[in-house]
């Protein structure tokens, strides 16, 4: 079975080449990605600082998986916790969960599909404390803002054609689903190939998020979500 902490040690490795580097780095990210595969890769390529090219800076390889392992072991420390306590449930007869863990929700409910089909829209929070809010709110705490990000400004509000849905203005969390009862997913309606974020266009040579791409962000991206009516198999 791969390993997260083997992969780690390889993109710490300065030994081998920056490509392998990075590899080992796309592994990592297989096995734990809280805004999902592709949004959490654009995370830390901005959040490390990565360059066009990697070679330039190396380092910047350490800084996103160290961020990403930090995550991760607040996520595991939880899901532990989570795992005892349902088994102590279990013994008493209590069978079915009160709710899901923040990390396990059915893919027809996600309030974060707009993250996973354009990944400029994720929360702008490091991973550590994305993982940590969500933890908070998982044990009940009341915090205020939207549950993934904590903007407390006004919504988005994206037509679906039998009502409408209202997206957190940051980062496109369903606050509000469409009082229709319908599941929708929100996809760009300007689209971004994967490969240009994977070769990281949208960074400079610097490190620096390159201004002119993709183009239209923040809430003007939000608003240009469609909608597309998500049907549940069972």
């Amino acid at each position: 079975m791969t390993s997260f902490h083997t992969h780690r040690a390889l993109v710490h490795d300065a030994s081998l080449t920056v490509h392998r580097r990075l590899g080992a780095l796309r592994t990592c990210l297989t096995l734990f990605a809280p805004y999902g595969f592709r949004a959490t890769y654009h995370h830390l390529t901005v959040s490390a600082r990565m360059p066009r090219n990697p070679e330039a800076d190396p380092e910047s390889l350490v800084r996103a998986v160290d961020e990403l392992h930090e995550a991760r072991e607040l996520w595991r420390a939880r899901a532990e916790e989570y795992a005892e306590q349902r088994r102590a449930q279990k013994r008493t007869g209590r069978r079915g969960p009160a709710e899901q863990p923040w990390w396990n929700r059915p893919w027809w409910a996600a309030p974060d599909t707009a993250w996973r089909q354009d990944p400029f829209l994720h929360p702008p929070l490091r991973l550590p404390d994305y993982v940590r809010r969500r933890n908070a709110l998982q044990d009940g705490a009341e915090l205020p803002g939207c549950p993934a990000c904590g903007d407390e400004g006004p919504t988005v509000p994206v037509p679906t054609g039998h009502g409408r849905a209202e997206l957190c203005r940051t980062c496109a969390w369903v606050l509000k689903p469409c009082p229709s009862g319908r599941w929708y997913s929100f996809e760009p309606a300007l689209r971004v190939g994967w490969s240009g974020i994977w070769q990281r266009q949208h960074m400079t040579g610097a490190g620096e998020p390159n201004p002119r791409w993709p183009g239209v962000r923040g809430p003007a991206r939000i608003e240009r979500l469609e909608p597309y009516e998500v049907h549940r198999l069972f």
